[in-house]
């Protein structure tokens, strides 16, 4: 496996309004997708930066901050390296369109990471 660099940023907050205006308005980020407690952010090198509110259910795991996607070239290989290795994952891998999956970990530090790869990094 080799990391090819951090892709992907969610944050979930209790200031969703607020952390989606420091990303859109202050940091000056195109918003991609916007909906009541979920926006997303395209950074001009196609990283995405995601913004989950408190009625967001999808992403009830997230509770220690930040959560940082690294970028892979095969998400399933990648995240059998690091069971062998002894990483928890949290749930199956996930696929949406031809070539984006995603799968979430936890790290020995006890925060949720990402292993992600998304098709507008090809």
């Amino acid at each position: 496996m080799e990391i090819q660099g951090i892709a992907w940023l969610g944050t979930r907050t209790t200031e969703f309004d607020a952390t989606s205006g420091f990303f859109g308005e202050t940091l000056g980020l195109p918003t991609e997708h916007e909906e009541p407690d979920f926006s997303v952010f395209r950074l001009p090198n196609g990283d995405k930066v995601e913004v989950f509110g408190p009625s967001d259910r999808d992403h009830e795991h997230f509770t220690s901050g930040p959560v940082a996607g690294f970028l892979v070239e095969d998400v399933e290989k990648a995240r059998r390296e690091m069971e062998s290795a002894g990483i928890s994952f949290i749930g199956p891998e996930h696929h949406y369109d031809e070539s984006g999956a995603w799968s979430h970990f936890v790290g020995p530090d006890g925060n949720v990471y990402e292993l992600t790869r998304d098709g507008s990094h090809t």
